[in-house]
């Protein structure tokens, strides 16, 4: 696992380098300190040197002098070295998710991936910054303070070798708890941000109902699984102190008792011991360090599993290589069935097979459920068929390069989404590059330039987050500008222009029919009376083909077409 995270350090490993040097260095210089002391008590005190006891002293103050400078510079280089490296992880797992298909999205969840993203890259990123001093200085302290113990006591030094085993098999008990514990709560955590989300997503409806108390109480039930899950990781991680402290006091307590012992008979002096508890005080808090660091790695391990399981999620929709580009924008569906997941008992979409001319105006019909938008998602590769082939000019989609592909097939989705800043900015997401002749003519299409011109700063007006500052039909003709804007050659409207009012609508396609003529046109509705001109209609139920043909062909051969055109036109006249 440490080898799969060593390249995201690629830029910064000298910094992490320079940490694991500055903190040995202030180790080893901190470790001569109570040798020194050691001296003065034996030596400088009993002779009553003052010179001695004073140069002495001096050389403590300056071993902790030099010692407090690398401590400094580790915390730099240390903090350098964790920033840099959860900058590039953040980078790699948002590229990573950039790049996964509808039904990768729909097994993680995004409230899971934002967790990951956050607080299981924030977890890795601490322990970089604050474990690399306790990894590095508790193994050199405890290995220098047990040579330094043993060459003053090789007999006072046995008492580590009883109490290391004990507190070793304390911590590993813990942390054989620890592992399962931390996995729930980070899921517990998951189920936290995905309530939130949840909530402030559809906050209006929330309060349009009158549901807000049911929402207090489902993140209530959310927050105290995480409170709970929480509670006990932390009791389990609580017991590490009381372990050492007992150990800790159990340690010091034999060697001033056979210390003590050993003084009386002459085998020790006062100074030595002094040396020899600062040594052994030194070990035990590299045993603290040590165990501290082995309870956050722990819960690293978790968080870095968690990434790990993202990074390593292969790509379901490989990227094709073909060199032609889509020039036309004729479309053939054979016999493609789909289903969005590989384990699912039923198709939601079952034999298929359908061929649309270049050029073409295409109406989709059919009762909810029926699949429509299923159907028009293969098309820019949102989702890829489970059997059979989609094909674009004669070329199979899986061959053309994605990003080619989804410029060349303009979506306008279902549920329509802005962007936080202008007007201009939003239509600009279609072409970065387009003039103002190019949004004029798209928005003159949409019909968004109607309420544009009357806005006070026109494409310079602000919109907030989601455009909760415009109406619904408002936005979906700001979408449907976006879409014209990158000049597809095929444009699927997925009941986009629902908001719409007829008139509007009916302006809207019949300024498309004349000004964007040679595009293929898909259009998802439930008013016969939009694709009425439709140069096919295909009429869709439960995920199968029932009908294909223009609006007189259906109106003489599909009784379920002449159902829906007959209650419309009934309620139209009502």
């Amino acid at each position: 696992m440490l080898k799969r995270f060593w390249e995201y350090f690629e830029k910064d490993r000298l910094y992490l380098i320079g940490s694991f040097v500055f903190v040995t260095l202030e180790s080893l210089f901190e470790m001569l300190i109570p040798l020194i002391m050691a001296d003065i008590i034996d030596v400088g005190v009993p002779s009553g040197d003052r010179d001695y006891i004073l140069r002495k002293s001096l050389a403590m103050v300056g071993l902790a002098l030099i010692s407090l400078l690398l401590g400094s510079l580790y915390a730099r280089f240390a903090a350098r070295a964790g920033q840099g490296f959860g900058a590039e992880l953040r980078k790699a797992l948002y590229r990573k998710i950039q790049g996964f298909s509808f039904a990768t999205m729909d097994y993680f969840k995004p409230a899971s991936l934002i967790t990951r993203l956050t607080s299981d890259v924030n977890g890795l990123v601490n322990s970089v910054c604050t474990g690399i001093r306790p990894m590095v200085r508790g193994p050199v302290m405890m290995i220098l303070g047990l040579f330094m113990t043993i060459s003053m006591s090789p007999q006072l030094a046995l008492v580590f070798l009883i109490a290391m085993p004990i507190l070793g098999l304390c911590l590993f008990l813990i942390l054989r708890k620890l592992g399962p514990v931390y996995a729930t709560m980070q899921r517990m955590l998951d189920q936290v941000n995905s309530v939130v989300q949840e909530n402030l997503i559809a906050i209006r409806t929330v309060k349009s109902y009158v549901r807000g108390d049911s929402e207090i109480q489902k993140f209530g039930l959310a927050n105290e699984n995480f409170r709970q899950s929480s509670e006990q990781a932390f009791h389990h991680a609580a017991l590490n102190m009381p372990c050492f402290q007992f150990v800790m006091y159990g340690t010091i307590i034999c060697i001033l008792w056979f210390g003590g012992n050993f003084i009386r008979q002459g085998t020790m002096k006062i100074g030595e011991l002094t040396g020899f508890l600062s040594y052994v005080m030194q070990i035990l808090n590299a045993l603290m360090m040590i165990s501290n660091v082995f309870l956050m790695l722990s819960r690293s391990m978790t968080s870095a599993g968690r990434i790990l399981e993202v990074l390593d999620t292969p790509v379901d929709m490989p990227d094709g290589t073909a060199s032609r580009t889509i020039r036309r924008g004729e479309i053939t569906f054979e016999q493609v069935s789909f289903k969005y997941r590989a384990t699912a008992r039923e198709f939601v979409l079952s034999d298929i097979s359908l061929q649309i001319q270049a050029g073409w105006t295409v109406g989709i019909l059919g009762g909810t459920g029926s699949a429509k938008t299923s159907l028009v998602q293969l098309i820019p590769r949102l989702y890829d068929v489970t059997s059979g082939s989609l094909k674009i000019d004669s070329l199979d989609v899986k061959e053309y390069p994605m990003g080619h592909l989804r410029e060349a097939v303009g979506m306008v989705l279902q549920k329509n989404t802005l962007f936080s800043g202008t007007i201009r900015e939003n239509l600009r997401w279609g072409n970065p590059d387009a003039t103002e002749a190019d949004l004029n003519w798209a928005c003159r299409i949409a019909c968004a330039d109607e309420f544009i011109a009357q806005l006070p700063q026109g494409y310079e007006t602000m919109l907030g987050q989601g455009g909760v500052n415009v109406s619904g039909g408002q936005k979906q003709r700001l979408c449907i500008a976006r879409a014209l804007l990158k000049r597809p050659r095929v444009l699927i409207f997925d009941d986009s222009s629902s908001a719409v009012d007829m008139t509007t609508e009916a302006k809207i396609f019949s300024r498309l029919a004349e000004e964007y003529q040679d595009a293929t046109k898909i259009i998802i509705t439930q008013r016969v009376r939009t694709i009425e001109k439709a140069d096919c209609i295909v009429l869709l139920e439960n995920g199968k083909i029932s009908a294909v043909g223009t609006h007189e062909q259906l109106m003489e051969s599909s009784p379920i077409y002449q159902d829906i055109y007959g209650l419309q036109r009934k309620g139209a006249v009502v």
